[in-house]
């Protein structure tokens, strides 16, 4: 098969269907050392006393630095439709997420 001559580069990229499922994740831990970056996504669940890294992704800092553009880029592009997203910041969340109250 021949490439267009408009795009000589283009990339076929098939997903599975178990991956395009995804993995719902609420929290990133971000840690580094001199050769790479490593993103451990976790599911953090209310009322769970402990939570699992559901997707660990390793990458260099060349590569990390150009998904950090690429976010920040597509955030951009989200909240010019869709508005501001509020910062994490400046919402307070409970410690417990909306789970029962603990006692002592």
């Amino acid at each position: 098969m021949e490439l267009p001559k408009d795009q000589p580069n283009q990339l076929n990229i098939e997903i599975s269907e178990e991956v395009s499922e995804g993995v719902y994740a609420n929290l990133a831990i971000i840690t580094h050392s001199h050769a790479e970056f490593v993103v451990d996504f976790v599911n953090v669940m209310p009322g769970t006393p402990k939570s699992k890294v559901k997707s660990r992704i390793i990458l260099t800092p060349t590569h990390a630095k150009r998904f950090m553009k690429a976010i920040i880029d597509n955030v951009k592009k989200f909240e010019s439709v869709n508005g501001p997203i509020q910062d994490i910041e400046a919402v307070e969340l409970p410690l417990n997420f909306g789970g029962p109250t603990a006692q002592a």
